[in-house]
Formats: structure tokens, C-alpha cells, sequence
């Protein structure tokens, strides 16, 4: 058995070098793969780059394209219509949205639907509208993909979601390099960056890694005492508030005496 393990071990090694001769890969750097969110996070830029590895030359025809997407941790979100009922603004409608990522930016070196087709963009769900899941809609309401659609504009309106075109460049069809701006709202949690080259619309090659996003210092404290301990959290900021009354309530007769 164990003969036999190490045979399946190795022809999983030797298979991929075989079938990947040929292909182009992706060898990839990040200036940071850690976003730290403190007291006075005001964003982040992160530099993305790398180069192609090959083991034959260019290929010849159409030129090489790259795609970047970076997406934050995923999360249902309950999204309401409003209309105007006897002049008073109420919520009507609402649809929850199965998956939607707290943060989605995407970058291309050329116009997005030249870089990858429709096809391809529904296989690796690389757009925005795709990478957002909506299955569960009432059947009793109308035009439910609006509500999707209201995710993706509230949260490009909040620089969250966005795409980026013609902003990776490519030298020589071998290195690559873009920045990625994330705002100051960001959700903690895994963030993962994927990469994409293409070439005549299709996608010949991927690479996954992930950059972490953590509260740090008080910041963190103050967030995990809230989740494991809400009652010394609540209390905690009782105090606080009592205490900061009590003082400013003293300055003001302080300075009422004198």
C-alpha cells in the first residue's frame, strides 16, 4: 500500500511538468500581504506584480492580457426597496442576496472585455456581477436582479467595488506590475488575489494567493472583547460614558467658578 502511495505521489508530480511544458505561469510578488487596520487607517495601496515563466518561447498571434481581482471576505446582504406610500418613504420589497465580497477591484491591461470573454468570465466569475451569488429572490418580485444591481452601485459609490482598466502593465509580454487602492472601510478577514492571464479572450493560466486584513492594537481588543465578552464590553462602555459626563460636567462648574 505504501509502494502504491508513493507511486500516485509521484505521478502527480511528473504528470503536471509534462502537461504544463507548454503553458505560460505566473510567478508573483506582493509589496505586502498584510494590511494592518488601526486608529488612524486611512486605506492602503498594495503593489502587485510578477513576471511569466515559460518554458518555450512567446507564442505567436494574439498578445498576452492579465487580469487582477482582489476580493474581501463574502457575506449574505438583505437589501430593501423603497416607495413613496401617502408621501412617506417605506420599505417595500427586500431580497437577500446570497454572497456578495465586502471588497471586489479588478484591474486589466486592456478594455475588461477584451482581456477575457463572456464565456470565460462566467467560468472564473471575475466581473463584479459575477462574483456576486443571487439565487434566492421571491418569485412574486419584479426585476429582483436590481437588487443585486443596488449592492454593486451603493458599494462602488463607497469605493469598495470598482474596476480598473488598462491600469496593469505589461512589458514584453513577461513582467506585470498594478496597485491596488483599499479604502479605510475595509472588512477584516481573508482577502484573496487572483490572477488571471489570457490570451485571444481565454484564460490560459491562474494563480491564487491571499493577503490578510486584521485590527490590530486597540482596535483588536476592543472588537474581540465585544464578541467574546458583550456584557464587560457594554459595561466597560457604561463606565466610560458616566465617566466622561462626570468630567466634563466638573470643567464646565470649574470654569463656571472661576
Amino acid at each position: 500500500m505504501r509502494v502504491l502511495t508513493y507511486l500516485a505521489l509521484l505521478a502527480a508530480l511528473i504528470v503536471p511538468v509534462a502537461t504544463q511544458a507548454t503553458e505560460e505561469q505566473v510567478v508573483l510578488g506582493l509589496s505586502r500581504d498584510r494590511v494592518a487596520i488601526t486608529a488612524n487607517f486611512d486605506g492602503s495601496d498594495i503593489l502587485i506584480f510578477g513576471a511569466i515563466k515559460r518554458e518555450t518561447p512567446i507564442p505567436d498571434g494574439d498578445p498576452l492580457q492579465v487580469i487582477v481581482a482582489v476580493s474581501g471576505p463574502s457575506a449574505p446582504v438583505l437589501v430593501r426597496r423603497k416607495e413613496k406610500k401617502l408621501g412617506i418613504w417605506v420599505n417595500a420589497d427586500s431580497v437577500l442576496v446570497d454572497s456578495a465580497p465586502s471588497f471586489y477591484a479588478v484591474a486589466t491591461s486592456s478594455p475588461f472585455h477584451e482581456a477575457i470573454s463572456d464565456t470565460e468570465d462566467l467560468r472564473h466569475k471575475i466581473s463584479i456581477t459575477r462574483a456576486i451569488r443571487s439565487v434566492g429572490a421571491d418569485m412574486n418580485i419584479q426585476n429582483a436582479q436590481e437588487f443585486a444591481e443596488a449592492v454593486v452601485r451603493i458599494r462602488a459609490n463607497d469605493a469598495l467595488y470598482s474596476i480598473r482598466e488598462n491600469t496593469v502593465a505589461v512589458d514584453e509580454q513577461t513582467l506585470f506590475r498594478t496597485e491596488i487602492d483599499m479604502p479605510a472601510n475595509l472588512t477584516e478577514g481573508n482577502y484573496s488575489a487572483r490572477i488571471f492571464l489570457t490570451r485571444g479572450g481565454k484564460v490560459v493560466s491562474t494563480y491564487e494567493t491571499t493577503i490578510d486584513v486584521q485590527k490590530v492594537g486597540l482596535e483588536r481588543f476592543l472588537f474581540n472583547l465585544s464578541r467574546e465578552q458583550p456584557i464587560v464590553y457594554g459595561l466597560m462602555s457604561l463606565a466610560i460614558a458616566i465617566a466622561a459626563g462626570w468630567g466634563a460636567s466638573a470643567a464646565f462648574r470649574a470654569l463656571r467658578g472661576t
